[in-house]
């Protein structure tokens, strides 16, 4: 039996990962499209206005699925691949010359590797007790 901490730890972690993919993710290049797709276009990316609007969608679904516990392990694995996806071709420190600039492309890689190492452990454990995969069916 999970004791009550443990079964909130789950919670809380989706909570917050799904939150950070709607809010920062899909909410802000909502509201920032233009400056989003000029910051797409300075690290060399094609098709823009696709794949922005792909990774709004899959930010925004993904978000919300891991926030509410549904479909989680999917969801979780979706964006753990956008999110590797995003930190090699938007936060390539390895190119970056300027050392101010590198040290914020490294901290952005490395933190997004943080964040993909927590929605991994979410596709690999599951939602936890406290969500849509795992609500009591009626009988």
């Amino acid at each position: 039996m999970l004791s009550r901490l443990e079964s909130l730890c789950p919670l809380a972690g989706r909570i917050i990962l799904g939150l950070y993919f709607i809010l920062p993710g899909a909410i802000l290049k909502i509201t920032d499209m233009q400056g989003t797709s000029e910051y797409m276009a300075s690290k060399g990316m094609v098709m823009i206005p696709v794949l922005l609007g792909l990774t709004i969608l899959l930010q925004l679904g993904g978000g919300l699925a891991v926030l509410v516990g549904y479909q989680t392990k999917i969801a979780a694995f979706l964006l753990a691949g956008l999110t590797l996806v995003i930190s090699i071709v938007m936060h390539d420190f390895w190119d970056v010359t300027d050392a101010l600039q590198r040290g914020h492309e490294t901290q952005n890689f490395v933190k997004n590797m943080g964040i993909m190492a927590g929605l991994l452990a979410i596709a690999g454990l599951g939602a936890g007790p406290f969500s849509l995969d795992n609500r009591k069916t009626q009988g």
